[in-house]
């Protein structure tokens, strides 16, 4: 009985001191009298992997995200608007930010007394980005208590979103000092540094775009003209470049499984990340019959299709998904967004439509179809797309953003034309650089020029807000796969318009194919019963198991009410 005890409270003490946002591990093959400290190198390896898989697709924000911002569909919580505190889609990210915090933290402390300040100016811009992303999703977050277990604070407070974000700009600019240094010790990272190779002059354009971007978030609440003037005055000292991205890159390797989580779709013996029918529909440009809701790029087919979207059905004589299915056009089959119809469960695993070789690093759609995994890493994909935290596309969609507004003066129509241009070749960037399939392809540059014109010219017949429309619509796409940052753009600006499946007006309905023997294509969403958990959520719930484990959490929230500070 004693030792039954025993077990119970060092099980306790484990999962508490692990469980939290302030988790520690206990080591019991440490030698107090002969301490060693674990390379900065490591460190900011491991940080850095743990950052890029707290935000992607499957393991991290994106999963849920994918699916809230119309991009994906699946069976999960997501659905309906319904994530929970103690959802995978919330747990596993906020504990790898957490735990690549706590990372950084030891690289700040020993990098400073090693005069290693390289490391610790990157560090601490990577660092301030990180909560950023945390205050952008949850709002009040641990962050001036975390990680003090030196103080004797278990359980750290939550801080108000609104005080976090100052001292993220000023952490901003403190890791830029740190890294132009002179007298600091020289040593740069190399390798060991997967976002920009050690690269100092792309981690300052990346520091200053990563403030532009939260200036940008700010511009609702306070003037931000200044700031914003300041930083675009001189382009160079931004991300001005495709290869000056913002990107954490994935590998190719299966049995080391450094592949975008993404990818997992095309391994997994249950497909979980659905194309929705809204992104597709609108990169198709076409609206459901009846329907009173026009697509807002109505006519106008995006070239992107075949490298965002991989259908495992041939184009040529598509052959019948094995179970009826609640929507398809063609080869493109896939379901709806919080469906209750009596299709929604039929088992499609070599027929639903998947995320393709641009954002997961999957095939390209050449129209024959092949369903994974035996064709998963053949002719084209495999799996080493990154993670796009900031583009030089979004770094243009921000300036256009911030014109349109009234927050800066230009040309917003010409950055808006090069903002496109960027996100084409984008796709060519990601691919040739990091996918490198065994084929590789790229859009059709008359493709990409026919587009963007068609494209402009709905942007000169616009109202300011419609243009504004338009540019977050594009920059919505142009970020497919990578959500963080749309689900802020959308609580920010209300675009792009989202699918509302409870109203008729914008139901999607399968077409373009006559319905096939014993696979009737189903009637348009209007004629589907759907539930929503709740309306359009503001902010994710925090963490189950940081509630559960810190008295200082709060209460949990109603996440369709709670709105992030920068919202008015």
């Amino acid at each position: 009985m004693i030792r039954i005890k025993i077990f119970i409270y060092v099980l306790t003490a484990g999962l508490f001191l692990t469980g939290t946002g302030c988790k520690k591990y206990l080591d019991v093959n440490k030698n107090l009298n002969n301490p060693t400290a674990v390379p900065v190198s490591t460190l900011l390896t491991e940080a850095e992997v743990q950052i890029g898989n707290a935000m992607a697709m499957s393991s991290g924000l994106s999963g849920g995200l994918s699916v809230y911002m119309h991009q994906a569909c699946t069976r999960g919580n997501a659905d309906g608007y319904g994530i929970k505190g103690d959802n995978f889609s919330v747990e596993n990210p906020w504990s790898l930010f957490y735990g690549a915090i706590a990372d950084m933290d030891v690289i700040i402390s020993q990098g400073t007394a090693e005069s290693r300040l390289k490391y610790v100016g990157i560090t601490k811009i990577l660092k301030a980005y990180t909560f950023s992303i945390m205050v952008d999703m949850w709002g009040d977050i641990p962050f001036s208590e975390f990680n003090k277990f030196q103080n004797g604070i278990k359980q750290p407070k939550f801080d108000d979103d609104a005080a976090i974000y100052p001292q993220l700009l000023t952490m901003i600019d403190a890791g830029i000092v740190d890294i132009n240094n002179t007298a600091a010790n020289p040593t740069v990272p190399g390798a060991d540094d997967l976002i920009y190779g050690g690269n100092m002059g792309r981690w300052i354009k990346a520091a200053n775009t990563i403030k532009l971007k939260m200036y940008t978030q700010l511009r609702r609440i306070q003037n931000v003209t200044p700031q914003v003037t300041a930083l675009l005055a001189t382009p160079a000292n931004l991300i001005n470049t495709t290869v000056e991205s913002f990107l954490m890159p994935y590998g190719p390797f299966g049995s080391t499984d450094d592949r975008n989580p993404g990818f997992g779709d095309y391994t997994a013996s249950q497909r979980g990340q659905n194309v929705s029918p809204w992104v597709y529909e609108i990169m198709k440009g076409i609206s459901s019959p009846g329907a009173t809701y026009t697509s807002v790029f109505n006519g106008i087919t995006d070239p992107r299709m075949p490298y965002y979207i991989y259908n495992q059905l041939s184009i040529v004589s598509p052959p019948a998904p094995p179970n009826a299915t609640e929507y398809r056009d063609g080869p493109f089959v896939t379901l709806y967004f919080g469906s209750l119809g009596p299709n929604r469960n039929g088992a499609q695993q070599n027929a639903y439509s998947m995320f393709g070789i641009y954002p997961v690093g999957g095939r390209y759609d050449d129209g024959l179809g092949s369903a994974p995994p035996a064709g998963a890493t053949s002719a084209s994909g495999t799996g080493a797309a990154p993670y796009r935290m900031i583009t030089y596309a979004d770094r243009l969609f921000l300036e256009a953003e911030l014109i349109n507004t009234g927050v800066y003066t230009g040309d917003a129509r010409s950055v808006f034309s090069a903002a496109m241009s960027a996100a084409m070749a984008q796709v060519d960037y990601v691919i040739t650089t990091y996918v490198k399939p065994t084929t590789q392809t790229v859009p059709a540059l008359g493709l990409q020029t026919a587009y963007i014109n068609s494209i402009l010219a709905l942007y000169d017949a616009g109202t300011t807000a419609k243009k504004l429309e338009y540019i977050m619509t594009q920059k919505w796409l142009s970020s497919f796969g990578s959500n963080v940052d749309q689900y802020t753009d959308y609580r920010r600006t209300g675009y792009p318009v989202l699918f509302d499946p409870t109203n008729p007006a914008m139901a999607p309905g399968g077409r373009a194919q006559p319905p096939l023997a014993g696979n009737p294509l189903l009637n348009p969403q209007a004629s589907v019963p759907v539930a929503l958990s709740k309306a359009f959520p503001e902010s994710l719930p925090w963490s189950q198991s940081e509630k559960d484990l810190n008295a200082n959490a709060p209460a949990q929230k109603v996440p369709e009410n709670y709105k992030i500070f920068w919202k008015p």
